[in-house]
């Protein structure tokens, strides 16, 4: 169907939606045809809430990181001889309290983001909701990154930094850092423990957005939401 019949000059209720229906099917065209731009809006703010709220959820809690392989943090790739040593040297109790930390102040900070993800959704404009419509299976979680990666890293870093700063391994751990960097005994990079879980919890949160975007693309009547096997239904 060409596209020039559902876009008349003036109109936008279905501009969001235009660009789609080169690529459809004609049932799926006629489904498309028949949503607005407000169902479409609606639709695709609703799975970014749901997923966003999901990964918050899945992540913000006791073993949320620490349980989950996919997510967990681990030490610095360049300390990995320095663990294995440690750990024929006896001590691994040491190694393992540190690993720990990490991944509990990852959970500790990631339920702030909650709010800031739900904003981001809020200001969602047309234009952003096509290229999510028409993107690829994690379009919509590098939205959330490109709109709220900076901000969440200044939320997160000083929850994460008072999360290992009850830690007697991690402060052990700040104090080694900087001298082994200047050595090239540690990347510069992950001499600020904070900060490298500070990253990692983030990089943690957009994977677990992904994956939440994922299954709804993949199976929007299993959401049980209307307005969502709606849309991502005719895709």
């Amino acid at each position: 169907m060409p596209t020039s019949r559902l876009i008349r000059p003036g109109s936008s209720t279905k501009a969001i939606l235009a660009v789609l229906l080169a690529a459809v099917a004609s049932p799926a065209a006629a489904q498309l045809e028949s949503l607005t731009q407000r169902e479409a809006l609606a639709g695709l703010r609703t799975a970014l809430e749901r997923g966003a709220q999901s990964a918050v959820a899945t992540l913000g809690r006791v073993d949320g990181f620490f349980g989950n392989p996919q997510v967990k943090i681990p030490l610095p790739e360049s300390l990995q001889r320095t663990e294995r040593l440690a750990r024929r040297l006896g001590f691994s109790n040491e190694v393992d309290e540190l690993v720990l930390a990490m991944n509990r102040a990852a959970e500790a900070a990631v339920p702030e983001a909650r709010k800031l993800l739900v904003d981001s959704v809020k200001k969602m404009t047309a234009k952003d909701a096509k290229a999510i419509l028409t993107g690829g299976d994690t379009a919509a979680t590098e939205y959330f990154r490109r709109t709220t990666d900076k901000t969440l890293h200044q939320r997160f870093l000083p929850i994460v930094k008072t999360a290992t700063g009850k830690v007697g391994v991690a402060q052990r751990y700040k104090e080694f850092a900087e001298p082994a960097a200047s050595l090239g005994l540690l990347k510069a990079e992950h001499a600020d423990l904070d900060a490298y879980v500070t990253r990692k919890a983030l990089d943690g949160l957009y994977f677990m957005l992904g994956e939440e975007e994922k299954k709804i693309r993949k199976d929007p009547i299993g959401t049980g939401s209307a307005i969502l096997r709606k849309v991502f239904g005719a895709l």
